[in-house]
């Protein structure tokens, strides 16, 4: 949690550039530029608290801030206003990683009641085997994960499944093509063969810059993933490449969120070189073609 000290220093620094943000954002909704943004939480629930969690209260909180502020749509038409470079009002998609049952205790049911497009990123070894993430039985916590009914569920109400890979590994780090073509391409086909729908994106596990394998792009293109997803904190804008999308922390602090949301002028300078690295790499990726597709799965 951010220090008192700083969040008042946050909040003073966004009061003193609102003029600023109120400005460049209507600037860009006159030449239909609005930013495209994805925000990532992992668990929704009043019990562990932890550095990956956010209370019911202020999820609720932040949903209602969204709702007012914002337009919510999909992954999807997020894809297809930067690939037209149309994006009259800004946006946001909310998207989920790991795969928490608790998220079916609150969060899930209040997104499918609000109508509001979600993406929910599973790592696939802890739902089938029914077992805790590694990070929380090191804090003496061994919280559930998602079942595959559940997914079902979600599936059913309309909330996107997305692949996480099997073992939540760090991707950098492999060295053997077979074993990252199981964790990003038959992780993701098995998956979607558990809930019966294609897997149509894939979220990096930890998702920063460090942590993407040079291979990613072309093997999740060639495996039929419509979009890789990170995590480092990125901004989309309308034109800018639509198969690596950039998402943002959903912070239990609304200051924060409030911060990012709504263009802090020096997060778009420190991310932009970041989104411009990755955008080569991604259409790189199409010039070189890693496996054959893994992804024939029917809805």
């Amino acid at each position: 949690m951010m220090p008192k000290w700083k969040q008042c220093l946050l909040q003073a620094y966004l009061a003193g550039s609102f003029p600023y943000r109120t400005w460049n954002n209507a600037r860009l909704a006159r030449r239909n530029r609005s930013p495209l943004m994805i925000l990532f939480y992992h668990r929704v629930a009043d019990t562990h608290p932890n550095g990956w969690t956010i209370s019911t209260r202020q999820f609720a909180r932040e949903i209602g801030y969204l709702q007012r502020q914002f337009e919510m749509i999909s992954m999807a038409e997020i894809q297809r206003r930067l690939r037209t470079g149309q994006s009259p009002r800004p946006a946001v998609h909310i998207t989920f990683d790991d795969g928490y049952a608790e998220n079916c205790d609150f969060a899930i049911p209040l997104l499918v009641r609000e109508r509001i497009p979600t993406t929910y990123f599973v790592t696939l070894g802890n739902v089938v085997e029914g077992k805790p993430f590694p990070h929380d039985l090191e804090r003496g916590a061994p919280l559930a994960p998602n079942s595959v009914e559940q997914l079902r569920e979600m599936a059913e109400a309309g909330i996107e499944i997305g692949a996480h890979t099997r073992t939540h590994p760090v991707l950098s780090r492999i060295t053997d093509p077979a074993e990252l073509q199981d964790e990003v391409v038959t992780a993701g086909r098995e998956l979607g063969e558990l809930i019966g729908r294609p897997m149509r994106y894939f979220a990096c596990p930890f998702g920063l810059r460090q942590h993407f394998h040079d291979e990613l792009f072309s093997l999740a293109r060639a495996a039929g993933y419509e979009a890789v997803v990170s995590a480092y904190g990125g901004y989309n804008f309308p034109g800018n490449d639509d198969f690596h999308l950039q998402r943002i922390h959903g912070s239990p602090l609304l200051v924060e969120l409030m911060n990012w949301l709504t263009l802090d002028p020096v997060k778009v300078l420190r991310t932009q070189p970041i989104a411009k690295e990755f955008a080569a790499r991604s259409a790189d990726s199409r010039r070189r073609p890693a496996y054959p597709p893994l992804m024939n799965v029917s809805p």
